[in-house]
């Protein structure tokens, strides 16, 4: 059975004040998560034991890695990289796709 296509952009919706996350999928070996944040709103600083990959598909942030800033855009990514400080800030309105890939080594 074929699956539906959906616009990621518009799986997660803006909410004033506050970071709304969706759920693509998850699987044993990873998940895929959308965002969507508020203008000043993000995630404080934190280490996660897998690689991260992150891609803007709206808006702008700043992503922290281990203390240094990137500013991102729309068509922007980054990894970020397994038990390396992380944290982001939107400069403006984002959207955001997460995808996490767990792995052993």
């Amino acid at each position: 059975m074929p699956q539906p296509i959906v616009k990621i952009v518009d799986f997660a919706e803006y909410r004033d004040g506050s970071v709304v996350s969706r759920e693509v999928m998850r699987k044993q070996t990873g998940s895929v998560t959308t965002f969507a944040f508020d203008k000043g709103e993000g995630l404080s600083e934190h280490t996660a034991p897998f690689d991260a990959l992150v891609q803007v598909l709206e808006g702008e942030t700043d992503i922290f890695i281990d203390g240094e800033a990137h500013r991102l855009c729309a068509g922007d990514l980054i990894v970020m990289p397994a038990n390396h400080p992380h944290a982001l800030k939107a400069v403006e309105r984002f959207k955001m796709l997460l995808v996490m890939i767990r792995s052993a080594s």
